[in-house]
């Protein structure tokens, strides 16, 4: 065995001596390495964070003699902004003219395409219907666009994903844009072994934000390996598309060095060195890559936006680019049309085929000052002083005794935007709108302005300090702190869009309205509940595609007026009544404590009467006191009615008393599956609170995309809705990849109790019995009405709710709620709502009429007598079954054997003497027929044998007298024959005497 071992080892020392002096060889063939051959990298840190700086040739064994490893920096070392590593002398450089550097950090700027590293992964929420194949997603990515990168537009789930090495702690930042809460946004980060880091939800779920509007969002990253995940998820339960999520700017600190600066991308420069950035190219200017200057462009015949990339060639002027306004009142009260090229102007006016700008129009009028404004003569208008009010077109008066300004906003006449209200245009991918004004004023309405582009977002905004209830109610418990209001009009050949956002205490945009194509004039309310700060935007957009040519600038949104009520810094533009100290002249306004309203004829605060409430805040007369509907009662500060749980009908002389108090906490129903049209699976979440507290809202639905921590439901924060009954989007996390159930859309579909009756309708809310199945029991349905005043572009009197309390005792004291089979979304309008909540707990108090005694036997001298319910039984609480009773029965069992006895006996006795009477009646009977029959025969007096019944005859019948009624022939025959008119009746007796005639 030794000797094969010692073989091989011979031969595997003569393979390595032969390769050996082969590569040997190769070498003294090979030319020395020059610096252009080989780049230096540094090794991986070791344990005691050392490295190596190596040199690697840019092509393997095509040159000998590279340099020799030598001792690296520190894994931690990195150099200042606008610098780089320069790995020969491992020494910080300042970068060129041209180029720009982080540091420690990279920057993504560019997205022509997907940056490398950068990779786009695709998954679909695999909860198809019966393990149904969903549809691919193979063609689901984030797509470039040149200065931003934005999400798919379907309902696939898709991730870009990044992962970088980090040698020391560093962050991540980049700016978003995220309008559509029908996706779902996260933002997220994993280590090399796939685990989630921790992070708050606030971290992880991106926030909406404006139309046109950039949020930046930084996290803190860990040294080591991180892989960053930016994923969307569209849920299209509506019809709409979605809209997708914009990145740019992403932006990475803490990789321990760059090599090189990075070059500045076209369309910027950087002229000095050491730049940590590039700026972007003037207008009529452009650069390439790489540039420490920008070239000027002929600006005869070409033009350059800025930050462009080349100069093109002036258009001729066409209608496009120029658009109308009305000048600034001068002086004497005048106005007129001007028509304004659209700055920047790049079209030519001596081209050919070039239009000119119109003519100016006539001088006209200027309109007259908005309501609460006065011009004092002047050109311009001047808000009126406090106390005093004014309706535009008279000087400033102040308010009569007994009543208060009426502050707010009311903008109905546009010569110059107000104070408060601001225009501004924006664009998403360029600059080529930025100082633009995003809206016009045309005198009787404001409209959208051209923009640069026909994608442009043209904002108008309007800021409201806050909100101040009148003097009078000031101590009222309403809801409602204000309301505004505006009348508007689209005009669109495109798909256009306008939304309607509003901005909270400056925490987050959220869209509380949008409308889509052309639509006619119209009017548009949102009631404020909080007092706050806020911010309304409106956002109109021609087109979401983006395109070079102006196709769609005669596409419009003109709005005719805008109204604000209660607002804090507002004007008055009439008075209204308040309640005063007393009726002395000059008495002050004092304000009506809780439930109280104003007298017509004396000014002084009255409370409502019982069961009455406040509508809003109309407090003036005793009209202002409306009664509470069927089955409800006001509150003690006469805010609003609800519903104490209890119920009472008269039904065919019987009272039937309900309580639904077991019914009265949050009820909950999610009704589904549903699926979208590409096959996602949803629920409709729907939480019911049947009474409240005291006219309180405890059903809650919240979002929980930006709430998943757990957060406090009623903080100000969590975006969630509280109301009588309000629904919610869940999406289950089966297949999706996310750890809990996705809910949205969240939506308030009851905010005020109108009333609960047995009746069909209420306050012009109508009932569907004929949704549901017939009512098995004849205890009437109870029908709860609720309403939501919010409008909305498809419900422009609000949303309605109807919920039927039916009594069911197979059903348990909670119950089971249920939806119309026909509209499983529980609304088969999308504005009235229907529900049907059978339970035990529906039915009405059981009474004494509910239940019956059986009396039982008399056992061992008792008997018993119990209490059953009457079936079926229909009632629930209330009375109890009596116990049973038990009574002793001795002394009425004794009488009963007396009685029995004495029954007995006389019965006896009775049927004795009958049966004897009888028998002596028969022996008579006999016995007076023998004798008739006798006194019937033809014989003559006085002989004695031939009429008479002799002694000793017919024994048998011994002391028998029968009688028998002659017939009337007979008696017929016997007169005849008989003479002077005598009749006579012979009786024959037999006895023991002596015989005898008896005649009569």
């Amino acid at each position: 065995m030794e000797n094969p071992k010692r073989a091989m080892r011979v031969m595997k020392c003569l393979a390595w001596m032969y390769s050996s002096l082969c590569v040997m060889a190769v070498a003294d063939s090979l030319a020395q390495c020059s610096e252009g051959d080989y780049y230096f990298e540094y090794t991986e840190c070791d344990s005691t964070g050392s490295r190596w700086r190596v040199a690697i040739p840019q092509r393997p064994g095509e040159c000998t003699g590279l340099p020799d490893p030598v001792q690296g920096t520190d894994c931690t070392f990195s150099c200042e902004a606008g610098e780089f590593l320069e790995m020969s002398a491992q020494e910080c450089t300042q970068c060129a003219a041209g180029s720009y550097s982080l540091g420690s950090g990279i920057r993504f700027e560019e997205w022509d395409d997907i940056p490398p590293g950068f990779s786009s992964v695709a998954t679909y929420l695999d909860n198809t219907p019966h393990g149904q194949e969903g549809p691919s997603c193979n063609g689901s990515s984030w797509i470039a666009q040149g200065s931003y990168v934005e999400s798919n537009r379907d309902e696939c789930s898709v991730s870009l994903v990044y992962a970088v090495h980090l040698k020391k702690q560093g962050s991540v930042s980049f700016d978003y844009q995220y309008v559509d809460n029908n996706i779902f946004f996260e933002f997220f980060i994993q280590n090399d072994q796939c685990q989630e880091m921790e992070k708050t939800s606030d971290q992880k779920w991106m926030k909406l934000t404006s139309n046109g509007q950039w949020s930046k969002h930084t996290v803190s990253l860990k040294s080591g390996t991180n892989v960053l995940y930016w994923r969307t998820t569209g849920v299209t339960v509506g019809a709409k598309v979605v809209k997708p999520v914009l990145l740019k700017n992403i932006q990475i600190e803490g990789v321990a060095y760059m090599s090189e600066c990075l070059p500045c991308k076209p369309g910027t420069f950087s002229k000095a060195p050491g730049s940590s950035s590039c700026e972007l190219c003037p207008r009529n200017t452009y650069s390439g890559r790489g540039a420490s200057s920008c070239t000027p462009c002929n600006t005869s015949t070409h033009y350059a936006l800025e930050g462009s990339t080349m100069c093109k060639a002036r258009p001729a002027c066409s209608k496009k680019d120029y658009f109308q306004i009305h000048s600034v009142c001068d002086e004497e009260g005048k106005t007129q049309i001007i028509y304004k090229w659209i700055e920047p102007k790049i079209c030519l006016e001596d081209a050919s085929d070039a239009v000119t700008l119109p003519p100016s129009g006539k001088r006209e009028p200027c309109p007259p000052c908005n309501p609460g404004f006065y011009n004092n003569n002047t050109a311009t208008c001047l808000p009126c002083p406090q106390g005093t009010y004014s309706d535009g077109l008279k000087e400033c008066q102040p308010c009569p005794a007994g009543t208060e300004p009426a502050l707010g906003y009311e903008y109905k006449w546009w010569n110059i935007l107000p104070a408060n209200i601001k225009s501004s245009c924006f664009n998403v991918a360029n600059t080529k709108c930025d100082g633009m004004n995003g809206w016009e004023v045309a005198g009787d309405h404001i409209r959208s302005g051209a923009g640069g582009s026909d994608n442009d977002y043209l904002i108008l905004n309007l800021k409201v300090p806050g909100f101040r209830l009148p003097t009078s109610i000031s101590g009222t418990s309403g809801s409602e702190f204000g309301r505004i209001t505006f009348v508007f009009e689209t005009i669109c050949s495109a798909n256009c869009e306008l939304y309607f956002m509003m901005d909270t205490d400056r925490r987050s945009t959220s869209v509380v309205e949008s409308w889509e194509g052309s639509k006619e004039k119209q009017s548009y309310t949102h009631i404020m509940t909080k007092n706050a700060s806020v911010s309304y935007t409106w956002a109109f957009q021609r087109t979401n595609q983006a395109k070079d040519v102006r196709q769609y600038i005669n596409d419009m949104v003109k709005m005719y007026s805008i109204t604000v009520t209660n607002a804090l810094d507002g004007v008055a533009s009439s008075c209204r009544a308040c309640a005063i100290e007393s009726q002395q002249p000059g008495s002050a306004c004092v304000p009506c404590p809780a439930g109280y309203y104003i007298d017509e004829e004396t000014n002084q605060c009255l409370e409502c009467p019982p069961n009455t409430f406040l509508s809003g805040h109309h407090v003036y007369g005793r009209d202002a006191c409306q009664p509470c509907g069927p089955g409800s009662r006001s509150n003690k500060e006469h805010s609003l009615c609800f519903s104490d749980c209890s119920f009472t009908y008269l039904e065919l002389n019987q009272t039937l008393q309900f309580d639904f108090s077991p019914l009265g906490f949050t009820g909950s129903i999610m009704n589904g599956p549903s699926f979208t049209s590409k096959g996602t699976k949803y629920y409709h979440l729907f939480n019911i609170s049947l009474c409240g507290l005291e006219g309180h809202r405890p059903a809650v639905c919240s979002d929980n995309v930006t709430d998943l921590s757990d957060k406090d439901p009623h903080s100000a924060e969590s975006n969630s809705v509280e109301a009588f009954i309000c629904q919610s989007t869940v999406i289950p996390s089966d297949g999706r990849g996310f750890r809990v159930a996705l809910t949205s859309q969240s939506t308030g579909l009851a905010d005020s109790f109108l009333g609960a009756t047995i009746e069909k309708s209420l306050n012009g809310v109508a009932a569907r019995p004929e949704l549901f199945p017939t009512a098995p029991s004849r205890v009437p349905d109870i029908n709860f009405y609720y309403r939501s005043p919010q409008t909305t572009s498809s419900c422009e009197n609000g949303r309605n709710t109807v919920v039927t309390l039916r009594c069911n005792p197979e059903k348990s004291a909670k119950g089971e709620i249920s939806v119309p089979r026909e509209c499983p979304a529980g609304t088969c309008d999308g504005c009235t709502f229907h529900f049907l909540w059978e339970s035990s707990s529906a039915c009405p108090r059981c009474t004494e009429a509910d239940y019956h005694q059986i009396e039982g036997a008399c056992k061992g001298g008792v008997q018993d007598t119990v209490y059953v319910w009457t079936e079926p039984r229909l009632c629930t609480g209330g009375v109890a079954l009596p116990v049973k009773k038990s009574m002793p029965c001795e002394m009425i069992d004794f009488w009963l054997k007396v009685g029995a006895g004495v029954g007995a006996f006389c019965a006896v006795l009775l049927i004795s003497l009958t049966c004897y009477v009888w028998n002596k009646n028969k022996k008579l009977e006999f016995k007076y027929s023998k004798l008739v029959m006798s006194a019937n025969k033809e014989c003559e007096l006085p002989a004695a044998d031939s009429c008479a019944i002799m002694e000793g005859e017919g024994e048998e019948v011994e002391d028998e007298v029968v009688y028998s009624k002659p017939s009337l022939l007979r008696k017929l025959k016997a007169i005849a024959t008989k003479g002077n008119e005598q009749s006579s009746e012979a009786v024959q007796l037999k006895s023991s005497q002596a015989e005898r005639w008896v005649w009569g």
